[in-house]
């Protein structure tokens, strides 16, 4: 149980790292979001047409999630900082928290019908797995620079 929420925490952050806006992104984030994408483009097989109409549509859904995610941790921030907060508070940021899954799901959900549009059912499937793989990656790194 301890090693599903460990990765969906790396991948909650991952996802928040990723689409942080430039300005403000590290050469490491950048890097990470843009090798995410490459390799979602690789694995899935997406042709010249389907990258231009699929990317941006991918990246829209990718700062939505950030911005859910971004909210609950403000508010989790916010009670954080309080000298006294109240049961009120705490059930407010734990609920937010608890509920940005819910969310991303249906973010998720919404874009996965814009997907089906532009994406056949077998790279609906692989991109999946794509983003799967990514995570994999990605915790395999940092478990190896431990």
């Amino acid at each position: 149980m301890k090693r599903i929420v460990s990765i969906l925490i790396l991948a909650l952050a991952l996802t928040t790292t990723l689409t942080a806006q430039n300005n403000g992104r590290t050469k490491f984030a950048t890097d990470m979001y843009q090798a995410k994408h490459e390799m979602i483009i690789q694995e899935v097989g997406l042709t010249q047409t389907q990258q231009k109409q699929f990317m941006p549509l991918y990246e829209q859904m990718e700062r939505e999630i950030y911005q859910v995610n971004r909210n609950a941790r403000a508010l989790a921030a916010e009670v954080e900082k309080k000298k006294n907060p109240s049961d009120r508070d705490y059930e407010a940021a734990a609920s937010a928290l608890s509920n940005t899954r819910v969310q991303e799901g249906e973010i998720e959900a919404k874009y996965f019908e814009k997907f089906s549009k532009i994406l056949s059912k077998r790279q609906l499937f692989l991109l999946k797995m794509a983003e799967a793989k990514f995570t994999r990656q990605m915790l395999s790194k940092k478990k190896g620079k431990k």
